[in-house]
């Protein structure tokens, strides 16, 4: 393969990777414990949070600390999952191993 091609190449590559990475923003993922919903997007930004009424009194600030980590923790989980099939069709055609 000659330079001009794999400089080709990489400028696809480049280009997809770019286009993935737009989708990525606009792809919000939604989760939920005991009532907190976090939404965070596939590019793992956090996007928003939604307490109920009934958890901000003081004497539960504990189990909403708590939800609100686990409700981010699963939506991040998930915004990882995402960005990682949409980035391997881009490794995938670099051609590197295990993907």
């Amino acid at each position: 393969m000659g330079m001009f091609q794999q400089m080709k190449d990489t400028y696809k590559l480049q280009k997809q990777a770019k286009q993935i990475k737009s989708e990525l923003k606009n792809i919000h993922i939604e989760s939920e414990s005991s009532g907190v919903k976090v939404v965070v997007t596939a590019e793992q930004e956090l996007h928003s949070i939604s307490i109920p009424e009934e958890l901000l009194s003081p004497d539960k600030k504990l189990l909403v600390e708590k939800a609100i980590k686990e409700a981010i923790g699963k939506a991040m989980k998930k915004a990882q999952e995402i960005a990682a099939q949409k980035m391997k069709v881009v490794f995938g055609d670099m051609g590197l191993p295990g993907l």
